[in-house]
């Protein structure tokens, strides 16, 4: 027996089924691919798109105002100076000799005439015996020339002796006592330096130094050498400072000042102007003023660094403007500033004083100029710019600064 034939119906409709799955995923393959090439083009166009407007919005640089401040303001000017004592001597011996002995040592308080050292002159001591002796036999000179005189006068009237004779004995005496007045002199003279054996202070005051020991060979004239003692007086304190020659008009004799020393951190001191140089010095460009402070507690020393600080009013109607504003090239100083449609002007402008952070402005700016707070490289003239924030003027934008 023959088994049954293969069924041909149940086969060739599975066929036609795979053809058409196939068909399908072929088709949604290809639409896949045509949108991924479609996104692709279209991220492409609109990234060149974004970087053409990025590059167009680069080519108008983006600028902020500055405010044009025209109020007089407060300008602290801080300058190193040097305390010294208001009066400072140093004190020398007037004799020649060897150093006795000192009374007093560095830090010490010492009053007008008290004693700081003695000195042993014996040349000095041999020189006004000799100088005493020599005194004497003069005015015994002087006495017999004028014992003389007076005995041989009555012998004129009866001719006994001439008038010649008297005329001598006159002229005699004279010499006598000028001798006599030359001794006193130099006995004086000697007695004087004596007194200056013993050392003494010329006023109150503190001992600041002192170069000499027991012993020391002393020589006389105020520069043979170092000083003895330096007497320094410190209850008033004077302060030099050298003040740039554009801040000099306004700092003036009587300004109130304060002082302040590293040692003594957070604390300041009062001071005054009490004197001006007045002149302007070639090397620095700088006028030297003196200032006094009151030390009556001792707590400032002589020689100290200091810095002072002197607050000082702004000049009326100077504007005063951000430093960072200034453009300065072959050209000149020159500021810039937005004008009608968006357009940049330069001007020029001149500086009436450096404030650090800040400058005022002496001439070439208006309160209704719109100043550019720091211009960008290779800005022309009539270049468009943008600007960032309110657009207004400078007098506008120092009001909503306020």
């Amino acid at each position: 027996m023959k088994g049954p034939a293969p069924s041909e119906p149940v086969t060739r409709p599975a066929r036609r089924r795979s053809g058409g799955a196939l068909g399908i995923v072929g088709v949604l393959l290809l639409a896949g691919a045509v949108a991924v090439v479609y996104t692709g083009i279209s991220a492409r166009e609109k990234s060149s798109a974004e970087l053409a407007e990025w590059t167009e919005a680069q080519a108008v640089p983006t600028v902020s105002l500055a405010p044009l401040d025209a109020k007089p303001g407060v300008v602290s000017l801080n300058l190193p100076g040097r305390l010294q004592a208001n009066n400072s001597a140093p004190i020398y011996a007037r004799v020649s000799g060897y150093v006795k002995d000192w009374k007093v040592d560095i830090g010490a308080s010492v009053k007008t005439g008290q004693v700081l050292a003695e000195i042993e002159a014996p040349d000095q001591d041999q020189q006004l015996l000799q100088a005493r002796a020599d005194l004497a036999n003069a005015k015994a000179a002087e006495a017999l020339a004028d014992l003389t005189l007076k005995r041989e006068r009555p012998l004129l009237a009866s001719n006994t002796v001439a008038q010649q004779e008297i005329d001598q004995r006159v002229a005699d005496l004279a010499s006598k006592q000028a001798a006599v007045s030359s001794g006193e002199a130099n006995v004086e003279r000697l007695q004087v330096l004596s007194g200056y054996k013993a050392v003494t202070a010329p006023f109150d005051g503190l001992i600041t130094e002192r170069n000499t020991d027991v012993g020391d060979l002393i020589a006389d004239g105020s520069n043979a050498g170092r000083a003895m003692f330096v007497v320094s007086d410190v209850h008033t304190l004077r302060v030099y400072i050298n003040v740039p020659q554009n801040y000099a008009p306004v700092v003036r004799i009587g300004s109130a000042a304060t002082v302040s020393v590293p040692e003594y951190q957070g604390r300041t001191f009062p001071a005054t102007v009490v004197a001006s140089a007045r002149a302007v010095d070639v090397a620095s460009g700088t006028t030297q003023m003196q200032l006094s402070v009151d030390n009556a507690m001792g707590e400032l020393m002589p020689g100290a660094y200091a810095n002072v600080k002197l607050d000082l009013s702004g000049v009326q109607g100077a504007f005063r403007i951000p430093v960072s504003a200034l453009i300065f090239d072959q050209r000149g100083l020159r500021v810039a500033t937005v004008a009608a449609g968006n357009k940049v002007a330069f001007k020029p402008v001149t500086i009436a004083r450096d404030l650090g952070s800040e400058i005022e402005i002496g001439s070439g700016l208006t309160a209704d100029d719109r100043l550019i707070a720091s211009p960008p490289d290779g800005l022309e003239e009539g270049d468009e710019v943008r600007v960032a924030g309110p657009v207004g003027t400078g007098k506008e934008a120092a009001k909503a600064k306020g």
